[in-house]
């Protein structure tokens, strides 16, 4: 059996609890900031990097709560982590994207999302992909970590 696929991620809450979904370019589908770590990282590191490159937002790690890992698809886990987004944060005009990838039709590069936003709970449903919105769904209750947090 092979080895799965561990992707690390931040779920940010605003203080009034709605979660950050950055919109991945090229698709119909917003999810949170994740990826893969590099050989040897440590996963709250290889959340945090992915974070900064995704968005822009740098979070300090001790701010940090580790959700633990969680399965998300067939072939895939996350290793999940939540902090609450400070106000310093909550403005998503300034979010960038340095993560590049080459899009599917030309090999021109572009970033990898391209649009942020605060979604509510109940308007996750509507925006993320089918994984996503079943882990917060049934595992992860977005309100019960807003209430921990």
């Amino acid at each position: 059996m092979s080895e799965r696929i561990v992707s690390c991620g931040v779920v940010l809450l605003t203080p009034d609890g709605r979660v950050l979904l950055a919109h991945a370019t090229g698709t119909d589908h917003w999810d949170i900031p994740k990826g893969q770590g590099e050989p040897g990282e440590a996963p709250a590191i290889t959340a945090l990097r992915e974070t900064v490159e995704e968005t822009g937002i740098a979070i300090a790690v001790e701010r940090l709560k580790d959700l633990g890992r969680f399965l998300y698809r067939r072939d895939k886990d996350l290793h999940l982590f939540a902090a609450r987004a400070r106000a310093d944060e909550l403005d998503l005009s300034s979010c960038t994207c340095t993560s590049l990838f080459p899009r599917r039709s030309d090999g021109v590069l572009i970033p990898e999302m391209d649009a942020y936003r605060w979604c509510r709970p109940d308007e996750v449903e509507r925006y993320a992909s089918r994984s996503l919105t079943r882990l917060f769904q049934t595992t992860l209750s977005l309100a019960e970590l807003h209430q921990s947090l």
